[in-house]
């Protein structure tokens, strides 16, 4: 496989991927995917904006995230998040640090 057909082909299982988290699987909290699988959609925004980066392409965190979302985050957000519990939450700060902060480094 040459390598313009590979990077098409992962172009397309990343807007799959994106495609089954934002229209298949709204149900899934964030914090969810978070804590189960180490990265969530703000994980693959971040990822986008930092791919955007390295090719020369700045781009603010907000934007990055309304290019994956399709909509400004908060308005996202108000439509498909509920608040998390308290013991969500503690399980997001260890899976966020062993995962976010760990890839920052």
């Amino acid at each position: 496989m040459d390598d313009k057909t590979r990077t098409e082909i992962e172009a397309a299982a990343f807007r799959r991927l994106r495609q089954h988290l934002m229209e298949d699987r709204k149900d899934v909290q964030n914090i969810d995917l978070m804590n189960l699988a180490g990265f969530c959609r703000n994980c693959l925004s971040r990822w986008y904006q930092e791919a955007a980066a390295e090719r020369g392409i700045e781009m603010s965190k907000d934007e990055a995230r309304e290019i994956y979302y399709g909509m400004p985050y908060d308005t996202w957000k108000a439509q498909s998040q509920s608040e998390a519990s308290p013991e969500k939450q503690a399980e997001f700060e260890v899976a966020f640090e062993e995962n976010v902060l760990k890839d920052r480094s």
